[in-house]
């Protein structure tokens, strides 16, 4: 019987998720098979091309449950698709003329790793099946486990992704003490952008713990402190269309009676017409390693913030982003009870030889499984049927209509 051995890797953006499933791992194969070793492959799918690695020592195991309490990848993260090879040569992960593929392959093989376990989103579990394929057409037997990471909550078809419940929370708190800022000067406009570049789910949910963060509020009549201040006045995301000049004219109306105007905006809100009108004046748009638009570049929020300040005739206005504060926190109660069941899985899953990533699918009734590595997609859309978004957005008085 082959013996086996344990490597896991943590890979994409960061979520409220990583550092907790890590442990958690830790933990569970501590528990259940404390003879298997345990290694870790630093910075992701670099860490493997390049053999960097970390040893899950006695000690590392004994306080493992100390991971929960922090935000982070305790084992670090990168973004590199294995099948980009012009992208892992030019960035000296492999050398020239190699297929990542097959020195990935290499590596585990040479390391006598049987089971892998990546945590992280569509792209680094798409990765991994491809990863899992590769080795399988070669002939070495490899049990390829994921976990779904993603603030986004975009995976398919996966109910609901590790972090997201955290980042939305935490993003509530951020734009708690930011939205004093309407008081600081007249006729301010504040724009608070969220992550979510194909979904806004993350938004929306973000807006609605804010407003469940902020309704037991008390406050001293006469004064600027009041709902109206801690109020939202707009949200956009990609999900909804909107007429700019009649968002300008309700919102114009909501400055002159209130003196401020908040806007929650998806950081993929209007991407597309953003991008197409950048290229079109003839500005190269930056994309990673597997082909998205650099988001961080474009700041949809400036765009948001550009668009509406004159047409509200705003004195200030400012765009503050909660994304990376927010991914970077600790896993709440609820993520960490979602972490939990979905690490037991994986564990029973990869002693078993399932290959897959865990989650609630939502094509078998939401029951927790282990999903085929074929239907694992990312850019899933917001469902803004959702009654809690028809409440958020009758909250907020806007009128809205779904793109898709």
């Amino acid at each position: 019987m082959t013996k086996q051995k344990v490597a896991m890797l943590t890979a994409g953006g960061l979520a409220p998720c990583l550092s907790s499933a890590v442990g958690g791992l830790i933990e569970r194969y501590t528990d259940i098979a404390p003879e298997i070793e345990l290694v870790a492959y630093r910075s992701g799918y670099q860490g493997l091309l390049l053999a960097d690695r970390i040893a899950i020592s006695k000690d590392m195991r004994e306080k493992a449950h100390l991971l929960h309490r922090y935000g982070g990848s305790p084992i670090g993260n990168s973004r590199v698709k294995l099948t980009n090879a012009a992208d892992c040569v030019k960035r000296g992960l492999v050398k020239e003329g190699e297929n990542p593929l097959r020195v990935a392959a290499e590596r585990l093989a040479a390391d006598g790793i049987t089971i892998l376990h990546t945590i992280g989103g569509d792209d680094t579990n798409t990765t991994a099946a491809d990863l899992a394929a590769y080795l399988g057409a070669n002939g070495y037997n490899l049990t390829v486990v994921g976990l779904p990471k993603t603030v986004d909550n975009d995976v398919v078809p996966i109910r609901q992704s590790l972090g997201a419940w955290t980042a939305a929370e935490v993003g509530a708190g951020f734009f708690d003490n930011v939205s004093n800022e309407q008081s600081a000067a007249p006729k301010t406009l504040v724009v608070h952008e969220v992550m979510g570049r194909h979904c806004g789910w993350l938004t929306a949910a973000t807006a609605r713990a804010y407003i469940q963060k902020t309704a037991g509020n008390e406050y001293i009549d006469g004064l600027m402190m009041d709902k109206a201040l801690k109020s939202i006045d707009g949200l956009y995301l990609p999900e909804l269309a909107f007429d700019l000049q009649a968002e300008a004219e309700r919102l114009r109306k909501v400055m002159e009676t209130n003196g401020f105007v908040t806007l929650f905006v998806s950081e993929g809100a209007c991407l597309d017409a953003i991008v197409s009108e950048r290229e079109a004046a003839g500005e190269t748009v930056k994309r990673d390693a597997f082909g998205h638009v650099k988001i961080d570049t474009i700041n949809v929020g400036n765009w948001f913030s550009k668009q509406f300040a004159s047409l509200l005739g705003a004195e200030r206005a400012m765009v503050q982003k909660s994304g990376y504060y927010a991914r970077s926190a600790p896993a709440n109660g609820d993520d960490l009870r979602l972490i939990q069941s979905m690490v037991d899985l994986a564990v029973e899953s990869a002693l078993n030889k399932v290959s897959g990533v865990t989650g609630h699918d939502e094509a078998q009734n939401g029951k927790l499984r282990t999903i085929e590595f074929p239907r694992i997609k990312g850019g899933k859309h917001f469902d803004t049927s959702a009654k809690w978004f028809g409440e958020v957005m009758d909250t907020i008085g806007q009128k809205w209509k779904a793109t898709v």
